[in-house]
C-alpha cells in the first residue's frame, strides 16, 4: 500500500485550518500550523508533500511562506498552493512571482481544493488542464506592440505562438477573446519559457505564459471556460475509443 502523502495546512484562522483539514482527510495525512514561522518549522520537520496557505496572514504572510519554501533547499521541490480573494489581482501577482504551484480564490469549494491537492500530489500531472484554441492576442511589453495566436490555454496560463521574443521573468499586457464569448479578457502576464522557431514544419516560436493579475470576474471565466471544454474533450476521446 503506498504511503499516505503528508499535507500541510497554513492559515491563522483556526476554522479555516480545521476546515482544510477535514476537506483533505482522505487525500493525505494533514498537519497544520498558524502562520509562517511556525509552518516552515513544521515543514523541515515533517517534510510535507504539499503545502496550502492562505496568502493573507498577519506578516510574514503566505507569500513570505512561499518564497521560503521555494529558496530552501530541502523543500524547493514541495508544491505550494496560495488561497487568496477572488479580487485580489495584486495578491494573485504576489503569489505567481513568490513561485507558486496553484491559486485557488474564496470562496474555496471542497471538490476545487480536493482536485487541486490530488493533482499535485501526482508528480506526472502538476500541469493544469490545458485545452487548445486559436486566438488573436495582442502583447504590449515596455510601449512595444506584437501580435500572436494563443495556442493553449489553461486558467493560470497560456502558450502564445509570436515572432515576438522576450527574456523569461518578462511581464506583458495582453488582449484576447475566448472563442464565441463577447468581451476581451485583459490579464498581465510573465514569460515562463521561450521556445524558438525550428526549421520543421510547423516549427513555430513562441512563448509559454503565466497569468499575474486578473480580476475576479475574468479568473472565473477561464476556470469555467478550461472546465467546460476540457470534459468535452475527454469526453470525445472516450468515445473515440
Amino acid at each position: 500500500m503506498e504511503p499516505k502523502r503528508t499535507i500541510l495546512v497554513v492559515d491563522d484562522v483556526a476554522m479555516f485550518r480545521e476546515l482544510g483539514a477535514l476537506f483533505l482527510a482522505r487525500s493525505g495525512r494533514v498537519v497544520t500550523a498558524s502562520g509562517t514561522e511556525q509552518a516552515l518549522e513544521v515543514a523541515r520537520h515533517e517534510r510535507p508533500d504539499l503545502i496550502v496557505t492562505d496568502l493573507h496572514m498577519p506578516e510574514p504572510d503566505g507569500e513570505a511562506l512561499c518564497r521560503a519554501v521555494k529558496r530552501d533547499p530541502d523543500l524547493h521541490d514541495t508544491p505550494v498552493i496560495v488561497v487568496m480573494g477572488a479580487d485580489d489581482s495584486k495578491g494573485r501577482a504576489r503569489a505567481v512571482r513568490a513561485g507558486a504551484d496553484d491559486l485557488l480564490c474564496k470562496p474555496i469549494s471542497r471538490l476545487q481544493l480536493i482536485d487541486a491537492v490530488n493533482r499535485l500530489l501526482r508528480a506526472q500531472m502538476r500541469g493544469l488542464p490545458r485545452i487548445e484554441i486559436a486566438e488573436p492576442v495582442r502583447i504590449l511589453a515596455h510601449q512595444t506592440e506584437a501580435w500572436g495566436m494563443v495556442r493553449n490555454l489553461s486558467r493560470g496560463g497560456l502558450f502564445v505562438e509570436t515572432e515576438c521574443s522576450l527574456a523569461p521573468a518578462a511581464e506583458v499586457d495582453l488582449h484576447f477573446s475566448l472563442p464565441e464569448a463577447a468581451g476581451e479578457i485583459e490579464p498581465t502576464a510573465q514569460v515562463i519559457w521561450r521556445r524558438e522557431r525550428s526549421s520543421d514544419p510547423g516549427g513555430s516560436g513562441g512563448m509559454g505564459m503565466r497569468f499575474l493579475e486578473v480580476d475576479g470576474v475574468t479568473v472565473r471565466r477561464l476556470e469555467d471556460f478550461v472546465f467546460e471544454h476540457s470534459r468535452l474533450s475527454e469526453l470525445r476521446s472516450g468515445a473515440a475509443r
